[in-house]
């Protein structure tokens, strides 16, 4: 059970700078086959970059000599800091709505998912879980996020963006006291 909620956790947390996007994407008035082709994509690539990560990791780990359980958790601050520099930017994302257009959205949202399976065995030796978990939830979010960025013009980006730099430290902190 724990081992489940530190997933979703850590998905959750994966999958908010998609959320933001996706509101700002959504406001463009997408239609919904663009929103299921858009949502499955970035889905698939949280299933496939951590699991990539993962590999990589392997080499990556016999390289340095570290505990798994402080790289995740310096990899989960980095990427809540990248998340910051991007709140305190305000730069807005252009993103071209036609086959690659969708794929470059779904393959920069997902590089923290690669990132994040570096250090996937220190969290769980069930990769396929953790790799489903994060899919899921970046599905369900970008989904989200493209819906209500449809319907509404409300700016709740930048909230879910500090919402989700506040799970990851949360989560990067977890770890390195456990």
């Amino acid at each position: 059970m724990a081992l489940l909620l530190s997933l979703f956790s850590i998905g959750i947390a994966l999958s908010m700078d998609t959320f933001s996007l996706s509101l700002s994407i959504g406001t463009l008035g997408i239609s919904s086959k663009k929103i299921w082709q858009i949502s499955s994509l970035v889905g698939i690539m949280h299933f496939i970059m951590p699991l990539l990560g993962l590999m990589i990791g392997k080499y990556i780990l016999k390289i340095l000599i570290i505990n798994p359980k402080y790289l995740v958790s310096i990899i989960l601050f980095f990427i809540a800091l990248l998340m910051i520099k991007d709140v305190i930017s305000k730069k807005e994302e252009v993103v071209k709505l036609n086959l690659l257009g969708i794929l470059m959205f779904s393959l920069s949202v997902s590089f923290d998912s690669f990132t994040t399976g570096i250090g996937l065995p220190a969290l769980t030796d069930n990769f396929f879980l953790a790799s489903v978990v994060f899919a899921s939830c970046s599905f369900t979010f970008t989904f989200l996020g493209l819906v209500m960025g449809r319907y509404s013009k409300l700016r709740l980006g930048k909230i879910a963006t500090i919402f989700g730099i506040i799970l990851l430290f949360i989560v990067a902190t977890s770890y390195l006291f456990s």
